[in-house]
């Protein structure tokens, strides 16, 4: 009895705690970036003490950051389609797609029980796609407030220049070493 109490207990806090299968599936597959936030981490992020900002994410529980460089991968509009798919696959609804600051967004939500258990953001430009995998809500007008404080953030805002800048070295790099190899 012990036993599948213990066992009934540790099934429903992972489930609690689970974020979709398919953003997994897409960190698992393409090498990216990936940040964990939990609301206590976003708040540190609210270096103005916006009560605006704080109110954004009041029903984040854990928040998941995925950014995959479309070129180094080669993520295309099919692996996007076959993205959204999946989402709608885990019993995910689109409700809004639309378009800020040059950037393309699809936000999907999942709901139980009357109530939003789970949102997926997904940015796309000509260079990226961001996935925000929200174990929670926030208010979808505010989506886009949302990506500007994690680009605008210090710390957030300088690992994914890094992690771009990286790339762009690596590939330098790769393309001194083929002139090298060409020349001898």
């Amino acid at each position: 009895m012990k036993t599948i109490l213990t066992l009934i207990l540790f099934s429903s806090v992972s489930l609690v705690f689970s974020q979709t299968k398919t953003t997994q599936s897409l960190d698992d597959k393409y090498e990216g970036l990936t940040l964990y936030f939990y609301r206590n981490t976003l708040r540190m992020l609210n270096q103005t003490e916006d009560p605006g900002f704080d109110e954004l994410i009041k029903d984040i529980e854990k928040m998941r950051f995925l950014m995959i460089d479309k070129t180094k991968s080669k993520f295309d509009q099919a692996d996007y389609k076959k993205l959204l798919s999946g989402y709608k696959g885990e019993e995910y609804e689109e409700v809004m797609t639309g378009r800020y600051d040059g950037r393309n967004f699809d936000v999907y939500l999942k709901e139980k029980n009357g109530g939003i258990k789970g949102t997926v953001i997904l940015a796309t430009d000509s260079s990226s796609v961001i996935v925000l995998d929200i174990l929670g809500k926030i208010a979808l007008n505010r989506a886009p407030d949302l990506f500007k404080v994690i680009d605008g953030s210090t710390d957030i805002g300088g690992k994914i220049k890094n992690f771009i800048s990286k790339d762009d070295d690596k590939d330098n790099h790769d393309k001194d070493e083929k002139k090298k190899s060409t020349k001898n």
